[in-house]
């Protein structure tokens, strides 16, 4: 292998690892349904919580559940996952 082949391939490697770690607490459009505010800094009360998540698909729910259960990946949602696991677990 030459120089240029080993840096391409370690760039698409790092390319791909950058998509991998932006999951389903990192999607905006994941996110906005459960915040009262375009900077989603306030969460909706417990009622419109409930139904955000109930209105989720599923297989985002699943998505989203998993990244809550993982301690590096909720930390920046640490409080939108507290309200997930007692609001949205109960419903698994």
């Amino acid at each position: 292998m030459n120089i240029k082949n080993i840096f391409l391939g370690a760039m698409a490697l790092s390319m791909i690892s950058g998509v991998v770690l932006a999951g389903a607490l990192d999607e905006p459009d994941n996110m906005a349904p459960f915040f009262t505010d375009s900077s989603m800094k306030t969460m909706k009360p417990e009622a419109d919580f409930k139904a955000a998540w109930a209105a989720t698909p599923k297989d985002k729910q699943d998505k989203m559940m998993k990244e809550c259960q993982d301690a590096a990946m909720s930390k920046p949602h640490a409080e939108f996952c507290a309200n997930l696991m007692a609001y949205g677990g109960a419903n698994k």
